[in-house]
């Protein structure tokens, strides 16, 4: 009876001490007012600049510690900041969500899954954060890595960082030929702005 006894208390504590040492998640979502991901298209003698908007969610342990996430970019979000003509300005945005570009009616959405979250630590950057994942546009995927500078708070998290995309590698191949009339370039700057708050609020 007291062997019984003492192997049912023995299981209590290893439960127990297996719930303690078992992370609490915590998810956040993006603050869909704050957040935007930004882009630069360029050619040799000029660029686009606009912004994309974001929805997701990411998930953190009792510590704020990123663990995950999984990120929706709606491609009909697209806006563009540096052309003030409104004709021109809806002529770029139509063009781009054609087949030569994101072509929106078969892919209407990008989206991004967070693969690892390691410190980085670089002299020439603020980045405290190197982000991998998995990068889903045009029916493609392809691993990505993103810098970020990551600002944790109790109720808050923030998201800053800077790259380049190559557009070739997810099959977006219009205006590729330098010897043609429009020629743009392949690498397309990504700028993310994420603020996150906790699920629910």
């Amino acid at each position: 009876m007291k062997t019984a006894f003492f192997s049912f208390m023995f299981l209590v504590l290893l439960t127990a001490c297996s719930r303690r040492d078992t992370p609490v998640l915590t998810t956040f979502k993006v603050d869909e007012d704050l957040s935007a991901v930004e882009w630069k298209g360029s050619a040799p003698t000029h660029f686009h600049r606009g912004a994309f908007k974001v929805s997701g969610n990411l998930t953190t342990n009792g510590k704020n510690t990123i663990t995950g996430g999984d990120f929706s970019i709606p491609i009909a979000s697209i806006s563009n900041f540096d052309l003030t003509d409104p004709a021109e300005r809806k002529q770029l945005l139509d063009h781009l969500m054609t087949d030569e570009f994101f072509n929106l009616a078969v892919y209407p959405k990008a989206n991004f899954h967070i693969t690892k979250v390691a410190p980085y630590s670089d002299a020439a950057s603020s980045a405290n954060t190197m982000i991998t994942g998995d990068f889903t546009m045009i029916g493609q995927t392809h691993s990505i890595q993103i810098p970020a500078v990551i600002k944790t708070q109790k109720d808050a998290i923030s998201a800053e960082g800077s790259f380049k995309l190559n557009r070739l590698q997810w099959g977006m191949n219009s205006y590729n030929d330098p010897d043609k009339g429009l020629y743009i370039l392949p690498d397309v700057e990504i700028t993310l702005k994420l603020h996150f708050k906790p699920s629910g609020s």
